[in-house]
């Protein structure tokens, strides 16, 4: 019985008044604005885990110690979850049990404050695997729920639903034993509670487990959709926020039940959309975002339109809320530096590599750049972005049917007096530009001069709404003789780059960034003056806007290429780009931006970049070396020393790509002088995909650039290649795939060797269903280039595998390259030739060119072994096979 009397003392466990104090006294000094008193507050609270019974004091302060106010309270109860989170397994079994039991005696505390602590405690507890092991919690918790006092069915409910949030996944799974059979049917017994607070918690907790399609939901899923109805009309705004969003899930996942009543729930999502309350509404509007991607949106929707369009137009408004925190009255801002919370992370993408094409240059396959971004200040996701988007999706999906329903609305905004309505037209125009342009073309020529003149308006936002839109219609503008809107809309554009309004230099930025890439060459006639702007805007800009417009001047320099290689210009460029260079430390993000900015210089200005080329090579080696040097440090000792960001070492090698790209053989003196390549065979084998990609686009563009520094080393890399020719990493793939096909074309016919490491992954690409074009023409490239080295036994296994897939592109691409690789080198075939022949009738209808392509072969070989032996060869073929080549080649 002596376990008995220690768990009953544990139990009844007192504080000592001293140390209960010295708790107090910490708890109101860490609600002290003064950071150096939190700081040494900090430092004692961890000084006081080594306590064994610490723990016992502040759920004592957060549960018992009534005559406390409730922020100290709910603090106290804070610090101990945090000590949950962090030690939780150090607690003594006295402790635990005393924490559970008074968090269970507490759920009902008369404050709410203190109900919700407690009920954050009980779910950090659960979520760190005490779920198991503490059986009682959840029979409890549910039985609590039958309670007569309010506070009791509030709190525990409060806690259920944090538990469901955060414990998902271990509530629907054997462990244990399925709870949610009971928890289910007990929720949906709490839809019709008198309380909205309880109605509300109880659809939150059901609502946890309808993306995941928990059989235990499905089971009473009509009763469910039945219950979710009863509460369409709820007075409570947080409980019709909670169904709205439980017909969204419903619609990814159960459509089938919700079909039946589509046309009640369309119309019952159009009034909640108008919601007064605007967290309502933007639940609601995300149902039109998610319905546009289903199959039937169309047919479903299509008698709503008349309604809806209007509803979605009317939400993209700025509320008064939203023009107060944007500072709307606010017209000149540029001399106010930014707050460092202003800026975002940026992520750096990293290089990949395609075959040029000549007329096009580098087609990137992700391209999401002009996504509805207008207010990035505001909470990210509001009711006008998500009416801007839900139109931008029902635009795609009815195209210019759509347009009967927005053109007459249009009319309306876009010349309305008020600023706040002409400006969401402006909006609308944009939204559907992408979905709607073949239907707008007639309209364009009276609306791009309107919104060119736009670009003028007195307010602020109305400017920067103008500067998206307009680089929505870009390609059309640039379609057009250049005079007619090209010109006006730059010349326009570039003095907003020079606004005086912050926002407004960001949004004409980004737009001029949008104008270039569609312009390309047409820029060359202006680019003195384009110049000229952006270089003053260096003067003139902040820290935030100074990064976007990085990204203007690299993509100035992607879009017109060599005629930036001229000296005057050069002149005007690189001192302001040079000097941020030399201001910023190593460690500095801003590195980011302006080594992919002049990554693009570099590439463009080619020769002419030479005089800057030594300090740029020099430091962008040490940052790969520095960030190669933490990490193997972090590796060996993770608690000393912390993981580098590798960011830094992705762009410098993507910036070294540029230089070689754009110096060529110049950069052979400074590949010499370094350890590149050393670091390079590392960067190849670091376990971060973004890593590896960039590394192999240096490769590649090293080899072209000077081979005689890479050869060497080719043994030790080509293995590593072979074993990232895995497609499932597109992008590694995709360079690695390019890069063996540079150095196919230097080795010549000492590839043979190399050929065995990477032939068969190749193949495989090729066969592949769906390989990215991009990918497929640096495959058949690298096949190409390598046919010489390929003989010795591997035209089997290439014909083989080849002969099993029907008729299709990739397929002819693979198999002009096989016959090219006969004609380069046709002795190495002869062994293999019966392959060939097999898999040549493996085709039923070749492109002509292609067949005459096996016609020469076939007959080629024929003459070469002469007719004799032609036929003591041919009478070893199956009778369908020598039939076939009769009948469609003549052999």
């Amino acid at each position: 019985m002596v376990w008995d009397r220690q768990t009953k003392m544990e139990y009844e466990w007192k504080p000592d008044e001293q140390g209960l104090q010295q708790i107090l006294q910490l708890l109101k000094e860490s609600q002290s604005p003064d950071t150096t008193i939190q700081r040494t507050v900090q430092q004692k609270l961890e000084q006081l885990n080594q306590y064994p019974d610490f723990n016992n004091y502040l759920i004592f302060v957060l549960t018992k110690l009534k005559s406390e106010d409730e922020p100290t309270r709910s603090l106290s109860g804070l610090i101990l979850k945090n000590n949950v989170k962090a030690h939780f397994q150090n607690f003594p079994n006295g402790v635990t049990d005393f924490i559970k039991s008074e968090c269970l005696n507490n759920i009902g505390d008369s404050s709410p404050l203190i109900r919700a602590t407690v009920g954050i405690l009980i779910t950090t507890i659960a979520s760190k695997g005490e779920l198991q092991n503490w059986p009682d919690l959840l029979p409890k918790l549910c039985s609590l729920l039958d309670s007569e006092d309010y506070n009791t069915c509030e709190g525990a409910f409060g806690a259920l639903q944090k538990i469901c949030e955060d414990s998902a996944e271990i509530l629907d799974s054997d462990v244990l034993d399925r709870p949610l059979n009971i928890m289910i049917p007990k929720f949906l017994q709490f839809f019709k509670h008198s309380s909205p607070k309880i109605r509300s918690h109880a659809v939150a907790c059901v609502n946890q487990f309808i993306i995941s399609r928990t059989q235990a939901l499905m089971l009473h899923i009509d009763s469910f959709i039945e219950n979710l109805f009863a509460l369409a009309g709820d007075e409570e705004a947080e409980v019709r926020k909670n169904v709205c969003r439980a017909l969204v899930m419903l619609l990814e996942v159960r459509m089938d039940r919700l079909l039946p009543h589509m046309h009640n729930i369309v119309e019952y999502m159009l009034q909640r959309t108008q919601d007064q309350d605007e967290n309502v509404a933007l639940e609601a509007c995300e149902f039109w975002l998610t319905l546009a991607e289903q199959p039937i949106c169309k047919d479903v929707l299509v008698r709503h339109l008349p309604k809806l369009i209007p509803v979605l137009v009317n939400g993209m408004k700025y509320s008064d809320i939203d023009i107060i925190l944007l500072k709307g009255d606010v017209e000149e801002d540029e001399t106010i530096p930014d707050s460092e919370q202003d800026i975002r992370p940026r992520f750096h993408r990293s290089r990949t590599v395609a075959q040029q094409h000549e007329e096009d240059g580098i087609e990137e396959e992700d391209d999401d750049d002009d996504e509805i971004d207008d207010d990035d200040t505001i909470s990210d996701w509001n009711l006008r972005k998500c009416s801007a988007a839900a139109l931008d999706v029902l635009a795609n999906v009815y195209r210019d049917e759509l347009l009967p329903h927005i053109l007459p609305l249009l009319k309306e905004l876009l010349f309305h007096h008020e600023w706040v309505v002409k400006e969401s037209g402006i909006l609308v125009l944009g939204a559907i530009a992408e979905g709607c342009m073949q239907g707008m073309i007639p309209y364009l020529p009276e609306l791009i001069p309107h919104l060119i003149q736009c670009l003028s308006d007195k307010k602020a936002l109305v400017r920067s709404i103008t500067c998206w839109t307009l680089s929505r219609y870009a390609h059309w503008v640039v379609s057009q003789p250049p005079d007619t809107y090209l010109k006006p809309l730059m010349t326009e554009l570039l003095k907003r780059i020079l606004d005086s309004n912050k926002r407004v230099q960001e949004a004409a930025c980004s737009a001029f960034a949008t104008l270039e890439e569609e312009a390309c060459t047409e820029l060359v006639p202006y680019l003195a003056y384009i110049l000229d702007t952006l270089v003053f805007a260096f003067s003139k800009y902040q820290h935030k806007n100074l990064l976007i417009l990085y990204d203007a001047i690299g993509t100035l320099a992607d879009s017109v290429g060599h005629h930036l290689n001229k000296p005057e210009y050069i002149q005007m460029l690189m001192p302001p780009l040079i000097q941020k260079w030399n201001m910023l430390k190593d460690e500095d993000k801003d590195l980011f931006p302006l080594l992919e900015c002049l990554s693009s210089v570099a590439t463009a200005l080619q020769s002419g970049f030479l005089p800057y080329c030594e300090p740029v090579y020099q430091r962008c080696v040490n940052l790969v070396q520095k960030t190669l040097a933490q990490a193997m440090l972090n590796n060996a000792q993770p608690e000393q020393y912390e993981a580098p960001d590798k960011d830094f070492m992705i762009v410098a090698l993507d910036l070294l790509s540029g230089l070689a790209e754009g110096l060529g053989g110049n950069i052979e003196q400074l590949v010499a002088r370094s350890n590149i390549l050393t670091l390079m065979y590392q960067c190849m084998q670091d376990k971060m995909p973004e890593v590896r990609q960039s590394s192999f686009a240096l490769l590649g563009d090293l080899t072209k650039a000077c081979f005689q520094h890479v050869k060497p080393c080719i043994a030790d890399f080509m293995p590593i290649l072979g074993t990232n020719l895995n497609p499932e990493f597109i992008s590694v793939c995709n360079n690695a795939t390019w890069a063996i096909g540079e150095i196919s074309i230097q080795m010549g016919i000492e590839m043979q060797p190399y050929i065995p490491m990477v032939l068969h992954q190749l193949v495989e690409i090729i066969n592949r269903p769906n390989t990215p074009k991009t990918l497929l023409e640096n495959t058949e490239y690298a096949l190409y280039v390598a046919a010489p080295s390929i003989g010795g036994g591997n035209e089997q296994h290439w014909c083989t595998s080849l002969r099993n897939i029907r008729d299709n592109e990739e397929k002819d691409s693979a198999f002009r390259g096989i016959c090219t690789m006969i004609s380069v080198n046709p002795s190495g075939v002869i062994q293999d030739f019966i392959f060939f022949c097999d898999a040549v009738a493996s085709w039923i209808n070749p492109k002509d060119d292609l067949r005459d392509m096996f016609c020469k072969i076939l007959h080629g070989f024929k003459n070469q072994v002469g007719d004799e032996n032609w036929r003591r060869f041919s009478d070893q073929f199956p009778l369908p096979l020598k039939e076939r080549l009769a009948a469609f080649y003549g052999v």
